[in-house]
């Protein structure tokens, strides 16, 4: 199904919602506005699963992601990687539990974080 998750809602109730590589590229309260319509459209238990450049928490690294951070900034107008921190905090504001982080890291050290509706 196509559509934009900036300017659409998404239609029907899924139990599993992956954003990959989205959040990067939006300012932090559209991408509270893209991870609360997300939720809003999965099924109760439903899973959102976030793979994105994750910082850590002093926003000072790992390498890759701070640098696509720096990319972020000069290619968009609001875009940056989050940190940890920042991307769960959303997830709880959005009224997601159970979120962690799963012991996973890319080639150019992405990271996962899930929860559950």
């Amino acid at each position: 199904m196509d559509g934009n998750y900036i300017e659409e809602d998404v239609a029907g109730f899924y139990d599993v919602a992956w954003l990959s590589h989205i959040l990067h590229g939006e300012g932090q309260k559209e991408c509270q506005r893209i991870i609360k319509k997300t939720v809003s459209a999965l099924e109760p238990g439903g899973m959102i699963i976030v793979h994105d450049f994750i910082l850590n928490n002093t926003m000072d690294g790992p390498l890759s992601p701070a640098l696509f951070s720096l990319n972020m900034l000069l290619g968009t107008p609001a875009g940056q990687s989050y940190s940890e921190k920042q991307i769960t905090d959303m997830l709880a504001k959005a009224g997601v539990n159970e979120i962690q982080r799963l012991p996973f890291q890319g080639p150019n050290d992405s990271g996962v974080i899930t929860g559950v509706i």
